[in-house]
């Protein structure tokens, strides 16, 4: 019998479950409400810890949709159950009935204009490592305000992640290698630029990131400061005057930057919110989907047929999103086997 799978997001994890399945002969449905597929991958210039060129993943990614049905700009008004299935209605398009449903709908970054005392949106060389990628990915020229090049960088780690104040007590996970990545890059387009990363705890939890640490500060001489940013002032210049506490020694230290880079962190998306509500799924205290069981049934939901896969259930890098989304077919094609 032919069975249908509708994938809600086409990210990373939307799209290798979308091959995975389809490759095994599943009719597949990737609906995605943005204009294209991709994701966040979309915005990477080079990934960490090999800065590997994203585009190579991305290429990998689109091999494997041939054969898949693929919807964008395509909102999902109701989910209803029907004998076993899923009737899916789409605004303005045709229903669609799967057998199941895999939800891979992502993350978005902190809005950095919520810490106003760093003064982003506010002071023009305030800018986000999203901001940065783009001009990465763009192969624009570093440049301040003004069109000069910076001298001195301060990159500041866990923007809108372990901090209470803007309710996200957790950890997004990749800030602090993300920091040292773009950290190189800076010191390789600029290689005069004295480079600062002020962190809380360095995270470098994955295969190679340690080493990636190592070479910052051996290789590109990149400063690592223990302390937590307080407040940020635009200098009449345009410069920027930071005020920081070292946790270290506890003393408050006072730095005059010409750009100042803001690591924001991961929260549940829009479309993660609205399933959660529009299906009344579990989320766990930070606002993500919360699978089933958190060891055993990683990918279930209390709906049977209703399955998660990637970051909705939290912050993972490019390697282990995909790696999720292979594992979620997996557990998808043996629910389905046991409905036969």
């Amino acid at each position: 019998m032919n069975r249908t799978v509708a994938i809600l997001g086409a990210g990373p994890a939307g799209m290798e479950a979308a091959a995975c399945l389809s490759a095994k002969g599943f009719e597949v449905w990737l609906i995605e409400e943005g204009l294209e597929v991709g994701g966040h991958l979309n915005c990477w210039d080079r990934l960490f810890p090999t800065k590997r060129p994203g585009q190579e993943v991305m290429d990998y990614l689109l091999k494997g949709l041939k054969g898949v049905n693929i919807l964008t700009s395509s909102k999902i008004s109701e989910i209803t159950g029907e004998n076993e299935r899923y009737r899916i209605k789409i605004l303005e398009k045709q229903d669609i009935i799967a057998d199941a449903v895999l939800i891979c709908t992502g993350f978005i970054v902190f809005d950095a204009t919520r810490k106003e005392e760093y003064g982003y949106g506010i002071y023009d060389n305030v800018i986000t490592s999203v901001d940065l990628e783009s001009r990465f990915r763009e192969k624009k020229e570093i440049r301040m305000k003004n069109g000069e090049i910076p001298k001195k960088i301060g990159m500041v780690h866990c923007v809108g992640s372990r901090d209470e104040k803007v309710g996200n007590i957790h950890c997004s996970k990749v800030c602090c290698v993300t920091a040292v990545k773009q950290a190189i890059e800076l010191k390789e387009a600029i290689p005069s630029a004295q480079l600062y990363c002020f962190y809380m705890d360095l995270r470098m939890f994955g295969l190679g990131y340690e080493e990636l640490y190592k070479e910052s500060q051996e290789k590109w001489g990149v400063q690592f400061l223990r302390g937590r940013l307080s407040e940020a002032f635009e200098n009449q210049d345009g410069t920027l005057r930071i005020r920081i506490e070292d946790t270290l020694t506890a003393k408050p230290l006072r730095m005059d930057l010409d750009m100042l880079v803001l690591l924001v962190g991961f929260l549940p998306s829009a479309g993660t919110r609205y399933f959660s509500e529009l299906l009344h799924l579990q989320v766990n205290p930070n606002g993500f989907l919360q699978p089933l069981d958190e060891h055993t049934l990683i990918h279930d939901t209390v709906l049977p047929g209703i399955f998660l896969a990637g970051s909705c259930k939290g912050p993972k890098n490019v390697e282990e999103t995909l790696a999720d989304a292979r594992s979620s077919v997996i557990r998808l094609e043996s629910y389905l086997a046991k409905r036969s």
